[in-house]
């Protein structure tokens, strides 16, 4: 394949509660990506319920896709290769898009790739930065997943760390929930903190013995638990906003602790953070000066690029066609894939 031909890639994801498709070509350019959320249904709950969002992607893929399509000013006729995200995230919502997926390609005879949903997020950063190529370091903060990557090369990756019980998205929603700030919790904490003082109340910082990169925020979601519950209990008033400063400025702290320590082990010159999260103006900021501090090139997707959406696993896709990696019909949605896995 010519370096300088266009291949364009139609691209869908739908491992949780957004139906969303993107005509890429060649990785970084976006022709169109269209996302449909279903966050005001399930806010009705304070949460994502699996099988609502599973119906509802149903009732979207085809339309999603087409709007895709028509905003890119394409027809499948000029479309070289299908790709979709196989896991991790929910069965059934992952099951949606991979049929979808499969029955383009199987009925155009196009070449059908499976993604990675987290390879996908870190993928997010090229679309914005021509310049970034690997090896450098990546940080992938979202509802479900908490990872510190040594992004290697294209789809080469390394672990260095991740979670050991709950993500910090996943923290975020549930100590939305405690203080009555509801569903989804990262944005309306990030809020709500702007408007309070971070050093007002003194929250742990969470570690793992023995890995120095795995995360843990299960303690400091009961540290906050246990704050509410004891100012309850002796009538005292609670100030969200600084429940909610207090509470981010501890997951942050341990993010970029853990981040630096990684720049300064393995000699990064070049820093991303990705995943719903990433879209946290606290730990952008403190991303930045830590990077800026060490003379570290620091990126971050905009915020609509953050959350899923599928520019993200069109440019994902796109280094695996080009190394030959295809998929077969016979790829099923996988909702606990590993980072590496095919």
């Amino acid at each position: 394949m010519a370096q300088n031909e266009e291949i364009r890639i139609l691209a869908i994801e739908s491992s949780c509660d957004e139906t969303a498709a993107s005509v890429v070509v060649n990785g970084r350019d976006v022709r169109s990506n269209v996302i449909s959320s279903q966050i005001d249904i399930h806010t009705l709950y304070g949460g994502v319920v699996p099988e609502i969002a599973s119906r509802k992607h149903i009732e979207r893929i085809n339309q999603v896709v087409q709007q895709a399509l028509d905003e890119a000013g394409m027809s499948l006729d000029e479309i070289d290769a299908v790709a979709v995200t196989y896991g991790p995230g929910l069965v059934g919502a992952l099951l949606v898009g991979v049929a979808e997926a499969k029955a383009i390609a199987w009925a155009r005879n196009l070449p059908f790739i499976g993604v990675h949903h987290i390879e996908g997020h870190i993928s997010a950063n090229y679309i914005e930065n021509p310049d970034l190529e690997p090896p450098f370091g990546c940080l992938v903060v979202s509802g479900g997943h908490t990872h510190l990557v040594r992004v290697k090369d294209y789809g080469e990756y390394e672990i260095l760390g991740k979670t050991a019980d709950d993500a910090a998205g996943e923290a975020f929603d549930k100590v939305a929930r405690a203080i009555g700030l509801g569903y989804p919790g990262g944005p309306k904490i990030d809020k709500a903190a702007r408007s309070g003082d971070p050093l007002a109340i003194e929250f742990p910082r969470g570690k793992v013995r023995g890995s120095e990169y795995d995360f843990s925020f299960s303690g400091l979601k009961s540290a906050v638990l246990n704050y509410l519950n004891e100012k309850k209990m002796k009538g005292e008033e609670i100030c969200v906003e600084d429940v909610a400063a207090s509470f981010q400025k501890s997951v942050v702290d341990v993010l970029v602790e853990h981040s630096v320590h990684a720049i300064n082990e393995f000699g990064f010159r070049k820093f991303a953070i990705a995943g719903g999260v990433a879209s946290n103006s606290a730990l952008r900021a403190a991303m930045e000066e830590a990077c800026e501090r060490r003379r570290v090139h620091f990126y971050r997707p905009s915020p609509v690029l953050c959350t899923d959406n599928a520019a993200m696993i069109g440019a994902a896709a796109y280094y695996e066609y080009r190394k030959g990696v295809r998929s077969d019909w016979s790829l099923n949605a996988v909702p606990n894939l590993k980072l590496g896995e095919r």
